[in-house]
C-alpha cells in the first residue's frame, strides 16, 4: 500500500494505458495497466473506433490498475488523451457517429481544396493546427459535404477527451490542449474561433465549453462503485497526449526537444506563448496557458516498421516479431544506398501533404529482406530528425530526450540517436505520457507551484535539474551516414510525390 497515489489515465486511439504514481515517491509506476482497442477502416481513408470499445478500455484497464494499488489514497485521476478525433453526438450524449481518428484521411481532398485556395496560412495563424486531414475542422467540412444527413442529427460534436469526461463525470467539457489541435481554437484568445467554425459549418454551441487543463470535476458515482474508489476523489481533465509526454520526459525547457515514438512520432520543443512557424511546417498546441508545444508529428512511426516486418519477413514476426529487428540489424547503416520514404498514412509535417505516396528509393538487385526493413526503420527515423532540424531553424534545439515502445529495442535507439545528431536520452516506458498527466494534477492540486515541480514531485526529472544519465554514444560514421540522409530527406519525399503524380495522377 502506498501513501498517496495520482493516478494517470492516457487515452489513445489503440491502447488505454493507466498508471499510478506514488505522490513524493522515487520514480516509476506504482502500478499500471494497458488493454488494447482495435482502429477499424471501413471504407478507403477512413480510421476509426467504436467509441464504446474505447471507454470499455478504460473502464478495464482502471479496474486493474486499481486493484493493484491494495486501497492506497487516491489523491486524483487526470486525463490525457489522442488528439484530432471527432465524435458526433445526440442530445443526450450518445455516440451518433464512430470516433474519426487522427490518422483518418477521408478529408484529404479538402485539404487539397483549402491549400490550393490560400487559406491554410490563416488558419494557422489563428488555430496553431496546420490545414491537413487529420484535422477536426476538415473532418467537419467533409461530414457536412457528404453525409449531411448524418452531420444534421448530430446536437454536439467532440473528440475523445469530451467522450471520456462525460463517461466519468457527466460533464461535456474540454480543455485548452486537446482545443488547440483541433483546428476550431483560436490559440491566441483561447476561445473557438468564428473563422474557423464558419469553414467547418457548425456553431460555438454545439461545441464543449473550453477550460483550463487543471480544472478538476467530479466522478460519477456508479463509476467509483464499480471501481472500488471513494466518489471524492477529483477527476482533473488533464491535456493532450502529446504536450504531456513532453512533461513527463521533462521537455519543458527552453532548448531541449521531446520525442515521442508509438505507432506514429511526433517532435515537440517548449515555448512561453502561441508561437508561428511563417512557413507553416509546424503546429502550436497549449499544454497551459503558459506553456506551449511547438513542433511536428509524423503519422508514420513504429506502424511503418510493422507493416516492413509484415511484408519482408512474414514467417519471423509470425513466430517472433522481434527477430525482424535482429534482421534489421544484420544490414549495415544506411541499408546500401536503399531509402524508404514511409509515408505509408497521409504524412503530416513537415510538408502536411496526405497525397504524397511512400516509396523505395535507390533498389538494386542487392537488396534482401534486411536492406528493406533497416530502409524501413531508417526513415521513420530520418522523418523524425528532419522535424528536428526545422524545430531548430524557429528555437535552438539543445538535446533530445525521447519516450516510446519502439525504444525498448536497441535497434531504434542506436539509430535514432545517430539520425539526431544531438545529445539523445531515453525515458522509461513509464516517464511519459502518464507521468505527465500525473505531474500536472499535482500542480492543479496545489501540491506543487509549477507543472514542472509537479513532475518533480511524482518522481519526473525536469530537464537540466537532475542527473541524466550519459546520452547515447554512436559512431562517428553511422552519425556522419545519416546526417547525410537526414538533409535529403525533405526533397526525397518531393520527388517521389512527383514520380508518384506523372505515373499515377489523381
Amino acid at each position: 500500500m502506498y501513501e498517496s497515489v495520482i493516478i494517470g489515465l492516457d487515452v489513445g486511439t489503440t491502447a488505454v494505458k493507466v498508471a499510478a504514481f506514488e505522490v513524493g515517491g522515487s520514480g516509476g509506476a506504482s502500478a499500471m495497466a494497458v488493454k488494447e482497442a482495435r482502429m477499424e477502416q471501413p471504407s478507403a481513408g477512413w480510421q476509426v473506433v467504436n467509441p464504446a470499445t474505447l471507454l470499455r478500455a478504460v473502464d478495464e484497464a482502471m479496474r486493474l490498475c486499481i486493484q493493484q494499488l491494495n486501497h492506497s489514497h487516491i489523491a486524483a485521476i487526470s486525463i490525457s488523451t489522442a488528439m484530432h478525433g471527432l465524435i458526433g453526438f445526440d442530445d443526450r450524449m450518445r455516440g451518433v457517429t464512430r470516433l474519426a481518428t487522427w490518422a483518418d484521411s477521408r478529408a484529404a481532398d479538402i485539404a487539397r481544396e483549402l491549400r490550393e485556395q490560400g487559406h491554410a496560412p490563416l488558419l494557422l495563424e489563428r488555430t496553431g493546427t496546420p490545414v491537413h486531414s487529420m484535422s477536426p475542422l476538415l473532418k467537419l467540412m467533409w461530414y457536412q459535404r457528404q453525409l449531411p444527413e448524418e452531420a444534421a442529427s448530430v446536437r454536439y460534436w467532440g473528440g475523445v477527451k469530451e467522450l471520456v469526461m462525460h463517461h466519468l463525470t457527466g460533464e461535456f467539457v474540454q480543455e485548452i490542449s486537446n482545443g488547440s489541435g483541433t483546428g476550431l481554437m483560436n490559440i491566441h484568445n483561447l476561445a473557438w474561433d468564428e473563422v474557423a467554425l464558419e469553414f467547418a459549418g457548425v456553431d460555438a454551441d454545439q461545441l464543449a465549453p473550453l477550460v483550463n487543463t487543471t480544472e478538476q470535476y467530479k466522478l460519477r458515482p456508479e463509476m467509483a462503485r464499480a471501481w472500488g474508489i471513494d466518489a471524492t476523489v477529483p477527476i482533473v481533465i488533464g491535456a493532450a497526449d502529446g504536450p504531456l509526454g513532453n512533461l513527463g520526459t521533462g521537455a519543458i525547457v527552453s532548448g531541449v526537444a521531446g520525442l515521442s515514438l508509438g505507432t506514429s512520432g511526433a517532435v515537440r520543443l517548449a515555448v512561453p506563448e502561441p508561437t508561428y512557424d511563417p512557413k507553416g511546417r509546424l503546429f502550436c498546441y497549449a499544454l497551459t496557458p503558459e506553456l506551449w508545444m511547438l513542433g511536428g508529428p509524423s503519422s508514420n512511426g513504429g506502424s511503418a516498421f510493422d507493416w516492413a516486418a509484415r511484408t519482408f519477413a512474414p514467417d519471423v514476426v509470425a513466430e517472433d516479431p522481434g527477430q525482424a529487428l535482429e534482421i534489421a540489424a544484420t544490414a549495415p547503416a544506411g541499408a546500401g544506398g536503399l531509402v524508404m520514404v514511409p509515408y505509408l498514412m497521409a504524412e503530416r509535417a513537415p510538408l502536411w501533404d496526405p497525397d504524397i505516396p511512400g516509396a523505395f528509393l535507390g533498389v538494386r538487385q542487392k537488396h534482401r529482406r534486411q536492406h528493406f526493413l533497416r530502409a524501413a526503420l531508417e526513415g521513420v527515423c530520418l522523418q523524425l530528425g528532419t522535424i528536428v532540424n526545422i524545430l531548430d531553424e524557429v528555437d535552438h534545439v539543445e538535446s533530445v530526450r525521447a519516450t516510446g515502445g519502439p525504444f525498448r529495442a536497441q535497434l531504434w535507439r542506436n539509430v535514432m540517436a545517430a539520425v539526431i545528431g544531438r545529445p539523445f536520452y531515453v525515458a522509461s516506458d513509464a516517464g511519459g505520457t502518464a507521468l505527465g498527466a500525473a505531474g500536472l494534477a499535482a500542480y492543479a492540486l496545489g501540491l506543487a507551484d509549477s507543472v514542472g515541480a509537479g513532475l518533480t514531485l511524482m518522481g519526473g526529472t525536469v530537464a537540466g535539474e537532475g542527473t541524466d544519465d550519459a546520452p547515447l554514444v554512436v559512431t562517428t560514421r553511422d552519425a556522419q551516414v545519416y546526417a547525410d540522409l537526414r538533409q535529403t530527406m525533405v526533397a526525397l519525399a518531393d520527388d517521389a510525390a512527383r514520380v508518384t503524380r506523372a505515373w499515377n495522377p489523381r
